[in-house]
């Protein structure tokens, strides 16, 4: 598994794709000229054959790639399904805390 990140015409994703059978997942990174959507566009447009996984722009991106990875991992490896699940598990305990307040 690779994750890889990069800006502007964001070549790196997809040239790695290329060259590994590996899974890749391409993180568009944020860039001056148009935010990240260069980025995006670049990473997400890939030719069929060559495929690259893509997440958001910037650190949610970076964030969700790590989450992916561990969950395509976690298909061969329990513990990594699980930490998922204690994780996901934590947040939804976070919102109903917080959404408490409301009350």
């Amino acid at each position: 598994m690779i994750i890889a990140g990069a800006g502007g015409a964001a070549h790196l994703p997809g040239m790695i794709a290329a060259k590994t059978t590996l899974p890749v997942i391409g993180v568009p990174v944020q860039s001056k000229a148009l935010n990240g959507l260069d980025s995006l566009l670049s990473i997400v447009q890939m030719p069929g054959g060559v495929p690259v996984a893509t997440v958001a722009i910037g650190k949610a991106g970076a964030t969700n790639a790590g989450l992916l990875a561990a969950s395509i991992l976690g298909l061969l490896e329990p513990r990594y399904m699980e930490a998922l699940k204690a994780r996901r598990e934590a947040i939804r305990k976070q919102i109903v805390e917080s959404s408490d307040q409301f009350d």
